[in-house]
């Protein structure tokens, strides 16, 4: 963990690695005004002496993300100090997890969704012990355990059509036991991937 975490603090691989995992194009329009600030977690834990992190499927609603996989994470309130502690107060109340056994490791590079036109700042978390998950039912469906060896195997990146009234595009996904990661959240998880493979992790 130390150097992943010495290597957080180096220069990110940024757009060139987040964009090996982005759709042909984005089938949405940026939504008009400022970005609205949001912060995801990418958070580790060990279980059996093998590394793992976790993404959610969320609840259909009627909405841009909903029904989506991401990861635990949502938008700043007003109440939170800064964007760290947003995923890390978003962590708790989604996952059931005790934010006070998270450590910060680091952050990636921001990235923007058009579709909700939010500026989402991913951090990277390690979760001290293995967690039992209580998912927020109001908000999370179910709770998706993935591997970074599987993240890591190039074969689990696959490709599939998306569709918005006559148009289609080609779009890379992660698959993960039959779940696909894709969109923002796949772009998100190409960089930190490539992170990792310069590590010895």
């Amino acid at each position: 963990m130390s150097k992943l975490e010495k290597k957080l603090k180096e220069e990110l691989p940024g757009l060139k690695a987040q964009v090996l995992m982005a759709p042909e194009k984005r089938p949405f329009l940026a939504a008009p005004g400022k970005p609205v600030p949001a912060a995801v977690l990418i958070l580790l834990f060990q279980r059996d002496e093998e590394w793992y992190t976790v993404f959610i499927k969320r609840n259909d609603y009627d909405g841009p993300h909903g029904g989506q996989i991401s990861l635990p994470g949502g938008r700043m309130e007003r109440y939170d100090s800064s964007l760290q502690e947003t995923a890390l107060r978003e962590t708790q109340e989604e996952l059931g997890i005790p934010s006070g056994r998270i450590r910060i490791l680091g952050n990636l590079t921001p990235l923007h969704i058009p579709a909700s036109n939010y500026m989402v700042h991913p951090f990277v978390g390690e979760y001290k012990g293995i967690p039992s998950w209580q998912p927020d039912i109001a908000e999370v469906k179910y709770v998706i355990e993935a591997r970074l060896s599987q993240l890591l195997d190039e074969k689990n990146v696959k490709f599939k059509k998306i569709f918005s009234g006559d148009n289609a595009w080609n779009a890379p996904f992660y698959d993960m036991n039959g779940e696909e990661i894709w969109g923002a959240t796949a772009m998100i998880m190409s960089e930190f991937v490539e992170i990792i493979r310069s590590v010895e992790f």
